[in-house]
């Protein structure tokens, strides 16, 4: 998983999608799944996408996180390294499929460069293959196609605006798992 070499765009996008499964939570128990906690390792996962997001230049302008307890607490964990972007908590992402998390993707705020969106697969994964049309790196599109593990991230770029975000508009730059 990474970015291909010799893929790197010689201008910067206008627009860059950082779609992540959240990090490793507790078995199911018998706790409503939405109020599943982190395990210890998804803890530290968390901490370590926080700082390879910065390593890599992916700072969110702006960020979408789904109502569940465990990507909540993915978001608190990681924000030590990110800032204090406006942050929208939404139940939107809670059994979402792609074409759900893409419609919430058509109502960012425009000025959002880069967003991060803290969510649950299948939509991440999905969502990053729907997203993904001519110039996508091979081998991330590969690993969007049959999941991605937790606290993985997707990262996705487009000349367009928030609203003209559809299906394969986008490049598929990276599949990335720091932890």
């Amino acid at each position: 998983m990474g970015r291909a070499s010799g893929a790197e765009p010689t201008t910067t996008p206008s627009r860059r999608l950082v779609l992540l499964r959240h990090a490793k939570a507790e078995p199911a128990s018998e706790l409503p799944d939405e109020s599943r906690p982190l395990a210890l390792r998804g803890r530290d996962q968390a901490g370590k996408v926080g700082a390879a997001l910065v390593a890599s230049g992916l700072v969110p302008d702006a960020v979408l996180v789904s109502g569940a307890l465990r990507t909540r607490q993915t978001w608190d964990l990681m924000r030590k390294h990110l800032g204090e972007p406006p942050v929208a908590y939404t139940d939107d992402l809670l059994g979402a499929m792609p074409r759900g998390v893409l419609a919430l993707v058509r109502e960012l705020e425009p000025a959002a460069r880069t967003v991060l969106v803290i969510g649950h697969e299948p939509a991440m994964a999905g969502t990053a293959e729907l997203l993904a049309g001519p110039g996508s790196e091979d081998g991330a599109l590969a690993q969007v196609r049959v999941g991605v593990p937790t606290a993985t991230y997707s990262v996705l770029e487009a000349d367009l605006a928030w609203a003209e975000w559809d299906r394969k508009s986008a490049r598929l730059t990276e599949v990335t798992r720091p932890a």
